[in-house]
Formats: C-alpha cells, sequence, structure tokens
C-alpha cells in the first residue's frame, strides 16, 4: 500500500494482527506538528510499501484505541512487530529519526 490506510476503533485490531509490521500516526486536524509530520509518513508509506504498512488513526474520532494505548500527546508513532507494541515516538521527529526507529523491525 503506497499511502497510510485510515484506521478506526473497529479497524485497528484487525489491521494490527494482518500486517507483520504496522507503522500508525496518530493525529488531529487541529495538531499543527501533526500537519507537518503528515507528508514524511506519506513518503515513508511510499518509500517502504513493499514491508511495512502505514495508519493513520485521528485520535478525536477513535477514542477508544487512544485510550488503549495511552496517548496523551500528538502527534505519536506506534510501532507494531506481530501485533504487539514494540516501540511509540512522542512528538515529529525528521524522517531519518522516524527511519532509525522502525527499520530495527524490518
Amino acid at each position: 500500500m503506497t499511502r497510510p490506510m485510515q484506521l478506526t476503533d473497529s479497524s485497528f485490531k484487525d489491521t494490527m494482527t494482518a500486517h507483520p509490521l504496522l507503522v500508525v500516526d496518530c493525529w488531529a486536524p487541529w495538531c499543527g506538528p501533526c500537519k507537518m509530520l503528515g507528508p514524511t509518513i506519506d513518503r515513508l508509506a511510499e518509500e517502504y510499501a513493499d514491508r511495512i504498512t502505514f495508519g493513520k488513526l485521528n485520535v478525536d474520532d477513535n477514542r477508544e484505541v487512544s485510550m488503549t494505548y495511552g496517548i496523551q500527546s500528538i502527534p505519536t508513532i506506534l510501532i507494531f512487530k506481530d501485533g504487539k507494541l514494540v516501540d511509540r515516538i512522542v512528538g515529529a521527529l525528521p524522517k531519518p529519526m522516524l527511519e532509525a526507529k522502525f527499520k530495527p523491525f524490518l
């Protein structure tokens, strides 16, 4: 998938277990840093389309997942390997720093 998939409370669990490596951008439309990070996530989704599934979760519309994973600040990136949360990134990091976080799980 060359674009991040839109995730919801109802689709999250199935998506998490269906993809060996899932990187989820937790964001909200009013969040300035989230808007800055969005194009970076889109580029990463395109570059790693054959190895990583990227998703976007609007935390305002999907509070269940937000509460389950204790998302208190956005943007937050959740990295899932084989259905288990393996890392979390809080803040809008530059592309090379984001890649360094998920590359070990490839």
